[in-house]
């Protein structure tokens, strides 16, 4: 027997890190079976037995873009417990996150993941424990947290998104709105919470 070859050791979570790295370093359009099989050595086929072609990988990817990026949430929200703090550390987080990958990131907040999902349901479950555990103290419903998540992703990614396009030319620090930003947003929570 001899040494196996590439496409024989291949495993999933080689061709996943190999996309993301990919992805990483060139950018969203590098995203694709035939890519990633150039960036491994390999032939395409070979990336089948891995992933249900282009959606596949591209789903593959943004689950596993995600659990990196919740791994660096924790790790900048460690020790944190008060709502605001949490919100503004977890605020910084993304952002920080998106300017250190920005591709990454952009292709993370283009694939829609749905709770009926297998894969995708513990992300959102993640997503949701997040806000549940940041506001505990508030005692909110479950309609008002699925409230305050889409408000504070809508608000964070919309200003990141606007920020990555290079459209906020203004004579104003972007850190300082950015700040406001996030200041408007626990007023926002606030005003659910009474409500």
């Amino acid at each position: 027997m001899g040494r196996p070859t590439k496409e024989n050791s291949l495993t999933r979570k080689d061709v996943i890190e190999a996309a993301i790295a990919y992805l990483d370093r060139e950018g969203e359009s590098a995203l694709g079976v035939n890519r990633v099989a150039r960036e491994l050595g390999i032939k395409p086929p070979a990336i089948y037995k891995h992933v249900d072609g282009n959606t596949g990988l591209r789903k593959a990817v943004v689950i596993a873009i995600w659990q990196r990026f919740f791994a660096y949430y924790k790790q900048q929200t460690v020790g944190l417990s008060e709502p605001r703090a949490l919100l503004q550390a977890g605020g910084h987080a993304t952002r920080n996150f998106a300017r250190s990958h920005p591709a990454l990131y952009r292709i993370m907040m283009q694939v829609q993941l749905q709770p009926t999902d297998a894969e995708a349901a513990p992300i959102i479950q993640e997503a949701l424990g997040f806000f549940r555990i940041g506001l505990e103290s508030y005692n909110l419903t479950e309609n008002q947290l699925i409230d305050v998540m889409r408000i504070v992703n809508a608000a964070v990614s919309g200003f990141i998104a606007v920020e990555q396009a290079g459209l906020l030319t203004l004579n104003r620090s972007t850190d300082a709105s950015f700040e406001v930003m996030l200041d408007a947003l626990f007023v926002a929570i606030e005003h659910i919470r009474a409500s």
